[in-house]
């Protein structure tokens, strides 16, 4: 397999979302492919490295500035945080992209909304992030569903980093596939290529891995800090079979 390119595939209109994720730590563990088969939707299986091996990232981070179109800005959301677990996936169009277990946000609406409308897992959780100088912090509990799953990491940030073909496959990733109203689907984004540096974990305690079904196969990689970047959501794609 090919590994993504760090420049984003131009995308098709119409930009339906626009948006900044920002103040990103990437912590990340091996998993054997036939482990986690069973939980890709039709149409997409296990994305894998030239190791041979796939991989499950808990991703937490802010989301700012999200805006209808990448023109209306959407005052209620404001800025919040989100902690993710995903997997990494491929379809039979050949379209590389993550496949989330479980997405944490502050924001309740948010949930109802993405769980029917797009069949992404969000789920609702106390949550919050906080930075003094270079050491950033993150702790979240979650509300609903299976109240009380924890996530707690703290990080230094370090120098910047110029990323291993590793952290390129991790990290440039330009959509996500999802399942919902019966069919695979996959949702484009794009945004510029990630400002990368080197994080020390300092502390780690977290629930969400583990609870998301996916059993790592190894030690955990070096972490990844970044500023962030903008991003914008395209139109979803059904996948074929």
């Amino acid at each position: 397999m090919t590994g993504p390119s760090v420049i984003a595939p131009p995308l098709r209109r119409p930009v339906l979302v626009g948006q900044f994720w920002s103040d990103l730590t990437f912590v990340h563990w091996p998993v054997r492919p036939a482990a986690v088969a069973h939980l890709f939707p039709d149409g997409t299986r296990p994305d894998v490295f030239g190791d041979g091996l796939t991989y499950v990232g808990l991703i937490p981070f802010v989301m700012r500035h999200t805006a209808l179109a990448n023109r209306v800005p959407v005052p209620y959301l404001g800025a919040f945080a989100e902690t993710n677990v995903r997997l990494y996936s491929v379809d039979t169009a050949g379209r590389q992209g993550v496949l989330f277990r479980s997405l944490e946000t502050e924001r309740l609406a948010v949930v109802p909304l993405t769980r029917i409308g797009l069949g992404v897992p969000y789920t609702w959780a106390r949550m919050r992030v906080t930075r003094s100088g270079d050491r950033i912090s993150y702790q979240s509990v979650r509300r609903w569903p299976r109240r009380g799953l924890r996530s707690t990491l703290s990080v230094t940030v370090g120098a910047p980093l110029q990323p291993t073909p590793l952290q390129v496959w991790l990290t440039a990733r330009w959509g996500a596939h999802t399942r919902t109203a019966g069919h695979t689907w996959w949702v484009p984004n794009d945004h510029p290529p990630w400002p990368l540096h080197a994080a020390e974990i300092d502390h780690l305690r977290d629930d969400l891995v583990v609870a998301s079904g996916v059993p790592v196969a190894g030690a955990r990689l070096p972490a990844m800090y970044s500023p962030g970047v903008a991003a914008r959501f395209g139109r979803p794609v059904r996948v074929r079979r």
